[in-house]
């Protein structure tokens, strides 16, 4: 699998509701003109995938917390990370085909790339069978089923109805193993790269990796995203600790030194494993 996560892009964790489980997956498209750029310029499909988010939260008529579905998969195979795992869909229509389904739509539209490729249907599969292991049931459906539109279009819905069979050459692939994360480096850094001198550096891998995940919190700017657990680094975790997904800490547990939980709880929504 091919995974392209809310870290990678730059959005922060999503907004949108809760919801662990489903009857399965609907698939759609993107019911516009797409570009055939997209075939030959994976930039042009990260573009894409961007576009529909900030369309979403522009739509002041529906009032999207974030990009309605909750993966996307574009030509190259590649399943680009929306809402995520154990979010409620906005995409199928109305709140009671929302709790059913989750959501992934292919980057194909009504006109100009209008077909799947195989590398497409391959990366809808992953996204399948990622749902299914996070609360998803068995149900693979079309938009069209139970909500008049023409989504997801002739030539995805045809796979739809065949079962969602797998395209060959398009084996899931093992994922790629997590970073690790020592809960005792992160915190010999954050309390020792603070009054080193300009730039000092403790375990400055492990330190980018929660920097990384604080900047995609919108905790951290990138300018200190530099492997430094320096004071920036510091006020940042603190705001972690302090926020309802980092643990909801007050007063002295808000210190911005990292601890078990905290930590934990960073890596969960940011694709690292902490180790002691």
């Amino acid at each position: 699998m091919k995974l392209v996560t809310r870290a990678q892009l730059g959005w922060p964790a999503s907004a949108a509701p809760t919801q662990t489980s489903t009857r399965g997956v609907k698939v759609h498209y993107e019911g516009t003109a797409v570009s055939t750029k997209l075939l030959t310029d994976h930039a042009a499909c990260i573009a894409e995938w961007k576009d529909i988010r900030e369309s979403h939260l522009a739509n002041t008529k529906e009032n999207y917390s974030d990009i309605a579905y909750n993966y996307g998969a574009c030509p190259h195979g590649y399943l680009l990370e929306g809402r995520g795992i154990g979010k409620r869909t906005g995409a199928n229509g109305n709140q009671p085909l929302n709790q059913a389904h989750y959501a992934i739509v292919g980057l194909v539209g009504s006109e100009g790339l209008t077909k799947p490729t195989d590398a497409m249907l391959g990366a809808i599969r992953d996204g399948i069978e990622l749902l299914r292991k996070h609360g998803a049931g068995n149900e693979i459906l079309g938009h069209r089923d139970g909500y008049a539109t023409e989504c997801p279009g002739g030539p995805l819905y045809a796979w739809v109805q065949k079962g969602a069979p797998r395209p060959g050459g398009t084996a899931p692939q093992p994922p790629a193993a997590k970073p690790k994360v020592s809960l005792a480096h992160v915190v010999y850094a954050a309390r020792h790269d603070p009054p080193a001198a300009q730039g000092h550096t403790s375990y400055k891998s492990e330190v980018l990796t929660v920097e990384k995940a604080l900047k995609a919190e919108g905790l951290l700017p990138a300018e200190y995203v530099d492997g430094s657990f320096g004071s920036k680094t510091v006020i940042a975790y603190a705001r972690w600790q302090r926020s309802p997904a980092g643990g909801g800490y007050t007063g002295a547990a808000a210190d911005g030194i990292p601890g078990k939980k905290s930590l934990k709880l960073l890596a969960a929504r940011h694709g690292f494993t902490v180790i002691d």
